[in-house]
């Protein structure tokens, strides 16, 4: 697709994940999964279920090797100092230039850093002043890693051993688009290369702005092969839930 757009300020709203728990947990050699994890969805909005990929310390003195865990979060950050997770807009997309530097995204930075699966995602475009969704995805239905944030929050309102007690939020960090991308959008997905994924995961290193940098630059290789197409505008009703959202328009 050549034609030029007129970009929208929103950012990866939405996102699809085509393929069920334990595909995941095959493909990205999970060693634990959580319970209630989501099942595949092709129309994923923000304050829904999502996995998420999670190399934890191991217990044990002088354990050196990470726990991989695929875990259940909700789509929207919720920071640990927060009041109440309905508190404000959900912290869906954290920007990449500043995420080091902010209250709400300094403490995952540093220790809490989530990969987040997804077989494409969807951007909307203005063209002849009506807004079209589009699909945008790797070749060969190859699954696309963004590079995302967790946290943890505590429900001080539910006794000690509740299922509400805690409850794990991420979000997605976004970067200046490149290559293909550019064309639809000011904005995109940190996506991670595979080369990096393991730095980025590590829990023994303290993240930093430093390498939210070498994340997000290494992020064009993957961008570079991403393709898109237009789709139906069923997609812009969270009901709608569907392989037939990710067909290309006529």
């Amino acid at each position: 697709m050549s034609q030029v757009f007129d970009k929208l300020t929103s950012m990866c709203g939405r996102f699809v994940v085509d393929k069920r728990s334990d595909d995941l947990v095959s493909l990205f050699e999970v060693d634990v999964t959580g319970e209630n994890l989501p099942g595949p969805s092709w129309n994923i909005a923000p304050t829904q279920k999502i996995a998420v990929i999670i190399d934890a310390k191991p217990k044990g003195d002088g354990a050196d090797i990470p726990v991989r865990r695929l875990e259940s979060a909700r789509w929207g950050l919720v920071p640990g100092w927060a009041s109440d997770p309905s508190a404000g807009a959900p912290l869906f997309n954290a920007r990449s230039e500043s995420v080091a530097e902010t209250k709400s995204f300094q403490a995952a930075v540093a220790g809490r850093r989530a990969a987040i699966p997804a077989t494409g995602y969807y951007e909307w475009i203005t063209r002849d002043n009506v807004k079209t969704p589009l699909y945008v995805s790797l070749p060969d239905d190859e699954v696309m890693l963004f590079a995302g944030l967790y946290e943890w929050w505590k429900n001080p309102a539910a006794p000690e051993g509740s299922p509400d007690r805690w409850l794990l939020s991420a979000t997605i960090l976004t970067h200046p688009s490149t290559g293909p991308l550019a064309e639809i959008h000011d904005r995109m997905p940190v996506f991670l290369d595979p080369e990096f994924a393991a730095e980025w995961l590590d829990p023994f290193e303290a993240g930093d702005e430093l390498l939210v940098e070498q994340i997000s630059e290494a992020a064009a290789d993957v961008a570079d092969r991403v393709g898109f197409h237009p789709v139906g505008t069923d997609v812009g009703n969270v009901a709608n839930n569907s392989p037939a959202l990710t067909a290309p328009l006529g």
